[in-house]
């Protein structure tokens, strides 16, 4: 679904509101991307972090945190290793997914003193196979929470207002994003039969040149455990 500029801003907005802690800073190898919390249903046991495989490569990875998804203030670190979480990432490099189970980072946030306060990505508003059926070779508006890299290094929260297409059994963002939007999620509007109007997350963009592959939820739903760990 194509929105006019007005309409692609107001989305914008209130995705920003719904799931803007969600989305998180990750670096690996030099390397900038995103990661963001996603939960397969109610119970928190169903929760995991996921971004592109391409970035997840040894242990040298780093999570960070904005001030606003942690509590109490001033208490959390800046940054968390990727090698102090167990378990750690799952890589599904044939789909593009690495998936982190969100039990260790509960456990060390709870031995630091501190907590998380995130909105994951709702189960409700992943992008189904129906959903991604109905793409086509006509753009539609896709929306792309990420953290980008400012010249200062800074990693401000940003969204980028794309257009994304269906070419066979791939799904592309139209075109190049900036540096730190890999591993970001993918969001889109469509129509429903009964004329209402539907958020939901396509899934994350994987790395390209010109333009961005996307791994779909139709795919990713595919690669989570049923439990990923305990809390």
């Amino acid at each position: 679904m194509l929105l006019d500029s007005d309409a692609e801003s107001d989305v914008a907005y209130e995705l920003c509101q719904v799931v803007g802690r969600a989305i998180l800073p990750y670096r690996s190898s030099g390397d900038f991307g995103t990661a963001f919390f996603f939960r397969g249903g109610d119970d928190p046991v169903g929760e995991s972090l996921l971004t592109a495989a391409d970035l997840v490569v040894g242990s040298a990875g780093e999570l960070g945190l904005r001030a606003s998804v942690t509590e109490p203030a001033g208490v959390a670190p800046a940054v968390i290793t990727e090698a102090e979480i167990v378990p750690g990432w799952a890589r599904f490099a044939g789909d593009g997914v690495a998936v982190l189970p969100t039990a260790g980072l509960h456990r060390y946030a709870g031995d630091g003193g501190w907590r998380w306060r995130v909105q994951p990505v709702p189960a409700g508003i992943a992008a189904g196979p129906e959903v991604v059926a109905r793409l086509g070779a006509d753009a539609s508006s896709a929306f792309v929470l990420a953290h980008g890299v400012r010249e200062d290094g800074s990693r401000p929260l940003e969204v980028a207002i794309e257009r994304v297409v269906r070419d066979g059994d791939a799904v592309l963002i139209t075109t190049e994003l900036p540096p730190g939007y890999v591993g970001a999620p993918v969001f889109i509007v469509q129509a429903e039969p009964t004329g209402e109007v539907s958020p939901y997350c396509l899934g994350l963009v994987l790395p390209g040149v010109g333009a961005h592959p996307v791994a779909t939820f139709d795919r990713i739903r595919a690669l989570l455990p049923a439990t990923p760990g305990d809390m």
